[in-house]
């Protein structure tokens, strides 16, 4: 069902987008992004980083049909593919892969 959602997300945000293409912030890996009042505080959704990259060089983020979708608040600047991001990926990782070690 999350994956319909998302998918159902994606296409009304590019229907949305009109004859000039899909938003600015889309070719980032955003999928969502909502400003507060402010203009500085952003509610962000972007898909995770695809595990086989994530130590990478060159990290890429996953297709939004997984269904592994981060939920953001934060710097409505804020890069999915920035030093800041994989590090916290790598550290849920690494958490996870403790969880299954017996």
């Amino acid at each position: 069902m999350k994956k319909i959602k998302v998918l159902v997300l994606v296409v009304l945000l590019l229907g949305n987008s009109g004859l000039t293409g899909a938003p600015s912030w889309a070719a980032e890996g955003i999928i969502y992004k909502a400003a507060a009042a402010s203009g500085n505080y952003c509610h962000l959704k972007f898909p995770a980083i695809r595990p086989d990259t994530l130590y990478s060089d060159r990290p890429v983020l996953r297709d939004p049909s997984d269904g592994d979708i981060i939920d953001f608040y934060g710097p409505c600047d804020y890069d999915p593919l920035g030093k800041e991001e994989i590090l916290r990926q790598r550290a849920v990782e690494r958490r996870e892969r403790g969880r299954h070690i017996d």
